[in-house]
């Protein structure tokens, strides 16, 4: 049998292999390197990953929540321009990615990649019985970490992400469901939840050793269950931090992380894979609890920004990002370019020089020559959205939100916003003020007028970057049913 090592240097193709760690719910300030003074967490493992990588600080997620969020990466489409125009898709309904819509791990499979998701899914999908039937599915957690979702192994997953491109899936729906864990296309087993996140790692350094043994590339997408809720770090990691089962579990992330950095090196694969670290959004704060973790620990989830998961301000939707390619992407460097998640799927498209259809990862642009040290410039514009269907837009150093409050959880909510007599809409100085505490709407009304006009376009456009005009599947409110405004004030 060919060995791992000499089979990884035998490739000649220019094909890295590719690793993409998603988490679920960690804070911009969670993990050390991206908030050394108030993050309260040792994460050596994700730390010295940021040491052999390109760190980016201003990158996004394509949503302040999840299931928009992995939809745009997944597709390289803002998820507002499909039927979800607010909050997550639950079980038992249509995947939200349409069967005739290009996917990442599609393109790379054409391309010649194996492909596989361990982890959750959350983009749609149903439960049946042999006959098609529809099973309702529930949430039992009368025993102590771990609850049954009610779906019988056996169950069939007709729809799930072996339909959306992944030549293999091991994983689960999301959180409310999390026991019940498909394999392809049918339920496989039940997995107490404390040994969910330690499971994903064993089988993602699996999933590496067994690829090691080919000539081909692969393409292992690894969405984490962790740090969301519920909190459920395993027995052997529970107490280890300072600050509670919430740092315990994101040290224990840290430690899946540094496992499958381990399984690269071990055989061989390391310096032909592009290792890239990231969350779908924001800290949760409710699941965290950030307020007493501020108030008795001194960690801030969010470090330096306002807000967290669901909101429209930068600490839903600011997440780490790293990326690590030896020898060639510059180690150890910072960059403050403007990205987003849903860049990867032109990011990969450039690296093998494809151009795609003009219906295809309509708002991905790559990030290429970023990773490479060719440029220090990032995109133009990059349009955000919160749980609440709240729209915002970045360009350069100005941040438009059409929402007078956190388009979220946090308070003041929208409707507390307007009751306090606050503008309807809000624009903030990132490069003066990234902690949005002066909003400058009234003083910068042609800001205000150019940004809108911005977004209005891409939003009709049906794209936000070059190509032929493309349809969004539904028509889009960017006001969400309020007055537009006639000036930059309420």
């Amino acid at each position: 049998m060919t060995s791992a090592t000499s089979t990884s240097s035998r490739r000649t193709d220019g094909k890295p292999n590719i690793v993409y760690i998603l988490c679920d719910d960690l804070g911009y300030g969670d993990v050390r390197f991206m908030n050394p003074e108030r993050c309260r967490i040792p994460t050596p493992h994700i730390d010295q990953l940021a040491s052999e990588s390109l760190c980016f600080t201003d990158a996004h997620s394509g949503s302040a929540v999840c299931t928009p969020t992995r939809y745009g990466f997944l597709t390289g489409r803002y998820a507002w321009r499909s039927r979800l125009q607010r909050g997550v898709v639950v079980e038992n309904e249509t995947p939200l990615i349409a069967e005739d819509l290009a996917t990442l791990p599609g393109y790379l499979g054409s391309r010649g990649y194996r492909t596989a998701c361990l982890g959750k899914w959350h983009l749609g999908l149903s439960f049946t019985d042999a006959d098609g039937k529809v099973l309702n599915v529930r949430s039992d957690k009368s025993r102590e970490n771990f609850h049954t979702a009610g779906v019988p192994v056996g169950t069939r997953v007709p729809d799930g992400p072996v339909t959306r491109g992944f030549e293999y899936f091991w994983g689960f729906y999301r959180s409310a469901t999390m026991s019940s864990v498909i394999e392809n296309d049918r339920v496989a087993e039940e997995v107490p939840l404390t040994e969910m996140l330690g499971e994903l790692g064993r089988r993602a350094c699996g999933y590496i050793a067994e690829r090691a043994r080919e000539d081909k590339p692969f393409f292992l997408y690894l969405p984490l269950n962790s740090p969301h809720g519920p909190i459920v770090p395993s027995e052997s990691w529970q107490g280890r931090s300072e600050i509670g089962p919430y740092g315990d579990f994101i040290m224990e992330t840290d430690d899946v992380v540094g496992r499958v950095l381990a399984a690269l090196k071990a055989n061989g694969l390391e310096e032909n894979t592009l290792v890239i670290f990231t969350s779908d959004n924001g800290c949760s704060e409710p699941c965290a609890e950030a307020h007493v973790l501020e108030r008795e620990h001194g960690h801030y989830p969010s470090a330096h920004l306002r807000g967290y998961k669901s909101d429209i301000w930068e600490g839903g939707h600011r997440v780490p990002f790293v990326a690590r390619w030896p020898g060639r992407i510059p180690a150890g460097t910072t960059s403050d370019a403007l990205i987003c998640l849903t860049d990867l799927f032109r990011t990969c498209a450039d690296l093998f020089k494809d151009p795609l259809p003009d219906d295809t990862a309509v708002d991905s642009e790559s990030m290429l020559p970023l990773l490479l040290g060719e440029t220090e410039r990032g995109r133009n514009s990059v349009i955000h959205h919160s749980i609440k269907g709240r729209f915002s837009i970045r360009q350069g150093r100005w941040k438009l939100e059409l929402c007078p409050g956190s388009g979220g959880w946090s308070r003041p909510k929208d409707p507390e916003a307007l009751e306090q007599g606050l503008p309807s809409i809000q624009l903030y100085d990132m490069q003066a003020d990234v902690s949005e505490t002066v909003n400058l709407a009234e003083q910068q009304p042609e800001v205000v007028a150019r940004l809108l006009a911005e977004l209005s376009h891409s939003v009709e456009q049906g794209r936000s970057t070059p190509g032929a005009p493309q349809r969004n599947d539904v028509e889009i409110d960017l006001f969400k049913g309020a007055e537009l405004p006639k000036t930059g004030t309420a």
